[in-house]
């Protein structure tokens, strides 16, 4: 995953390296405009993609996606759970409780 992760930075170097005159070739809105994303670029992304997929499968993602808003929302959805200390619905009941007992 880390050489993945460091192709992408390289193709994207690539393109936004200055000319002699110092003017940058082409910004990050001009690499990920998908009218005109650069297709070596796109190839980096779907390699990085495919290679966090896997690292993830083990603990529940699937193999393919259907889409990034799919990856990302498993992805924020994993945070979650690893980083709350209690499962968001008992959190819930013991705010209740909590507030029940206060009255």
């Amino acid at each position: 995953m880390e050489t993945a992760a460091q192709a992408v930075l390289d193709v994207r170097a690539k393109f936004q390296a200055t000319d002699a005159a110092g003017k940058q070739a082409a910004t990050l809105a001009d690499l990920y405009d998908p009218l005109t994303m650069p297709p070596e670029l796109l190839k980096a992304h779907q390699k990085l993609d495919a290679d966090v997929d896997k690292a993830y499968e083990a603990s529940g993602g699937k193999k393919v996606y259907k889409s990034d808003a799919e990856r990302v929302a498993f992805l924020f959805e994993l945070y979650q759970k690893l980083t709350s200390l209690l499962p968001a619905d008992k959190q819930k009941q013991k705010l209740s409780a909590k507030l029940t007992m206060n009255k």
